[in-house]
């Protein structure tokens, strides 16, 4: 006997699942993370934009191109992207908890049936 665990297809499904909901995680914390950084560069933006003159010049950026505008056109671009991505990272938040939860039923579903006191034949 070579020392390998054989494990039932009901148990390597299970692990899949678990790794499933792990790289769902790990992705879903990356776009979370960027979204703040996001966040944070338009907070500064708009604080800097606090400091400018109603008739003073500024100018944003449009690919390649910087493009003078109005200070008041800006600042509603920046509160409109600013919730837009607080909405998306609470959804973000809802979805690593629900996928936290999950992964932690997986892994209490895999220990028990490590400690042999769950059957993989019934309801998941």
């Amino acid at each position: 006997m070579s020392g390998e665990i054989s494990l039932p297809p009901e148990a390597q499904q299970v692990i899949a699942q678990l790794q499933t909901f792990q790289q769902q995680l790990q992705a879903s914390i990356l776009q979370r993370d960027s979204l703040n950084l996001q966040k944070l560069e338009i907070e500064k933006a708009l604080e800097a934009l606090e400091k400018v003159k109603e008739n003073e010049s500024v100018y944003k950026i449009t690919g390649p191109v910087l493009i003078k505008t109005k200070k008041s056109e800006v600042e509603k671009e920046l509160k409109e992207k600013l919730e837009e991505i607080e909405v998306k990272i609470k959804s973000l938040e809802k979805l690593i908890k629900k996928l936290e939860e999950k992964i932690k039923e997986k892994q209490e579903k895999i220990k028990a049936f490590f400690e042999g006191s769950i059957s993989f034949g019934g309801a998941q």
